[in-house]
């Protein structure tokens, strides 16, 4: 039969496609064709989680440092408004010998007159920073004269040398027993005269201070009426200088007060207190937090100085041979100097694994000792600001002073014994363990002709040549 058009049916054929190679059709295949696509999407992920990650402790780091930022911003508007108030009420004053004496709602330390507050502070004025200036200048220019006439061998007749000082026959001078009480045994702290080395200053935890005589063979004076102990004592020049757990006190050599307490911290223990280069303007107290610089003759605090990036407390001080820079110690294990005109942070050492113990300048001006809880004794060089020696000392041996001698040529330690090094060597010449108890002083007489030390068995020790 025919056909129409309308009858037709139209057949839609699909256009052929190319098969896959046969590599991809395998099941291997495929499974690396999933794992390939399994890595890219962990990898993009990861980088996604990196990114933010980064942004996370971007935003974190601002808003600190916007914290940061609004606390300074309240500390230094607090301080304006306590310095407008203080101007305000300001009266002047003419002949002060004495600090002027505060309200009786401010705590009173206990040994004669009452505690300037703290925050009753002169300033660094330019007629106080001109003294440290020149006084500096006088200072450097003689150490450098010392340094060259050593170098050169002038002194060597008066120093005692390297070979008398390793004889191990060094014969014990003099031993006293009993400078302070036997109810509290312990003498905390020691120092020589400068001018007299002779002379002798401890203070002891029976809260008495002792003045004592080598030569003599006597005790000269024996400052009493402090009611906690004595942790550190100044030998002054011309008078006594003492760091009590709550104040400062100058002392004369008989036993007059001179001057108010100059700090007042109520029950916050003061750990030490260093002289600086001006008889009349030493640093007078290490506290807490912060380090104060005084005026001993007015009994007034110029400047109060807080480390608030440490945020722990500083356990010693010591001045630079210049005076313009000092040392401190902290309880983290941190040694920082510091600029003294500008009250500023200049260098950092950071090595030590235990609070700071003891420091001491040498007298060359370029070295720096350092002990601390970690047993050992790092040297740090001024000029290049890094540690070059670290001396090791035995298992739990307690650092607690350290001293150069007045040419630079020894070192001395004192801890759970006293060691004696010769500098640039730096290898151990001498080893006392006559102490029965803990060392707590050790100091080199005039040209290292002798060595004394102090303890907590209450014996005071000369090593003489």
């Amino acid at each position: 039969q025919l056909l129409s058009e309308e009858q037709l049916v139209d057949i839609k054929v699909s256009h052929p496609i190319r098969p896959k190679a046969p590599s991809a059709t395998s099941i291997p295949a495929i499974l690396k064709a999933l794992q390939d696509e399994w890595d890219a999407v962990m990898l993009h992920s990861f980088t996604l989680r990196q990114q933010l990650q980064t942004t996370r402790q971007e935003l974190s780091h601002a808003l600190y440092q916007h914290d940061a930022a609004c606390r300074v911003i309240a500390r230094l508007t607090k301080e304006v408004t306590a310095a407008r108030e203080a101007l305000a009420t300001l009266k002047p004053q003419a002949g002060l010998v004495v600090p002027q004496a505060v309200p009786a709602s401010q705590p009173t330390v206990a040994g004669g007159g009452e505690p300037m507050e703290v925050s009753e502070q002169v300033g660094m004025t330019p007629e106080i920073i001109q003294k440290l200036q020149d006084k500096a200048t006088v200072l450097t220019t003689e150490r450098k004269k010392q340094g060259s006439q050593l170098t050169a061998g002038i002194r060597e007749e008066s120093l005692c040398s390297a070979a008398v000082v390793a004889h191990e026959d060094l014969p014990s001078l003099l031993l006293l027993q009993g400078l302070h009480s036997a109810s509290i045994p312990g003498i905390l702290a020691l120092d020589l005269c400068p001018t007299d080395t002779n002379k002798v200053l401890t203070g002891g935890a029976d809260k008495n201070v002792v003045v004592f005589d080598k030569n003599a063979e006597h005790i000269m004076a024996t400052l009493k009426g402090h009611t906690k102990k004595v942790t550190s004592v100044i030998y002054h020049p011309s008078q006594v200088c003492l760091s009590l757990e709550s104040s400062v006190n100058v002392l004369s050599h008989t036993g007059g007060q001179l001057c108010d307490p100059l700090v007042g911290t109520g029950s916050v223990g003061l750990w030490g207190l260093v002289v600086g280069v001006l008889l009349t303007v030493p640093l007078s107290s290490l506290l807490p937090q912060y380090w104060a610089f005084s005026d001993i003759q007015t009994g007034r605090v110029l400047t109060k100085v807080t480390d608030e990036a440490a945020g722990c407390a500083l356990t010693c001080a010591q001045f630079h041979p210049d005076g313009l820079i000092f040392g401190t110690g902290t309880a983290d294990s941190q040694i920082k100097i510091w600029d003294l005109k500008e009250r500023t942070n200049v260098a950092n050492f950071p090595g030590h694994s235990g609070p700071v113990t003891a420091i001491a300048f040498s007298e060359n001006g370029y070295y720096l000792a350092t002990g601390a809880q970690d047993c050992s004794v790092k040297l740090w060089d001024l000029r290049k600001l890094k540690n070059f020696k670290t001396i090791t000392l035995d298992h739990s041996y307690e650092v607690k002073s350290l001293i150069f001698d007045q040419s630079g040529t020894y070192l001395a330690v004192g801890g759970s014994d006293i060691r004696v090094y010769i500098c640039k060597q730096w290898s151990e010449v001498l080893n006392f363990t006559e102490h029965t108890g803990l060392v707590t002083g050790v100091a080199f007489g005039q040209h290292a002709q002798f060595l004394t030390s102090s303890g907590m068995d209450r014996s005071l020790k000369f090593y003489s040549l």
